[in-house]
């Protein structure tokens, strides 16, 4: 039974940073893993993804801003966010692939199967 589970999230002002991490349990030797988060009333999007060689790909609104790292002894996943804005807002889901189809530099909703119950980020 594969679960993810994240921790980190809060609340910042403007300019502050925030940690976010997700340890997952039931599987090992994990291919891509991400970070999705999904404002009030938008669609959920993707924000960072790593693959198991540490290679990560990000969202344009938040390049240079965040940094996502990965663990594979431990099973865990990352997001180092700096100079958050009020647009930052939303809930984050940590997110796997199991199957080993989510090629990882794709930030589509598609890719994992397995999610987090997400921890909310909120920047005023």
């Amino acid at each position: 039974h594969v679960q993810l589970v994240e921790s980190g999230g809060g609340s910042v002002q403007a300019g502050g940073s925030l940690r976010l991490s997700c340890t997952i349990s039931g599987k090992t030797h994990l291919g891509c893993m991400g970070w999705f988060r999904q404002a009030s009333g938008k669609e959920r999007e993707g924000v960072a993804a790593i693959d198991s060689d540490g290679i990560a790909s990000y969202a344009d609104s938040v390049k240079g801003r965040f940094t996502v790292s990965r663990d594979n002894a431990n099973n865990t996943v990352n997001l180092m966010m700096n100079s958050l804005k009020p647009e930052d807002t939303a809930m984050y889901y940590c997110a796997a692939d199991t199957r080993g189809s989510w090629f990882c530099p794709s930030l589509s909703n598609d890719d994992p199967n397995y999610w987090g119950q997400g921890t909310q980020v909120t920047v005023s």
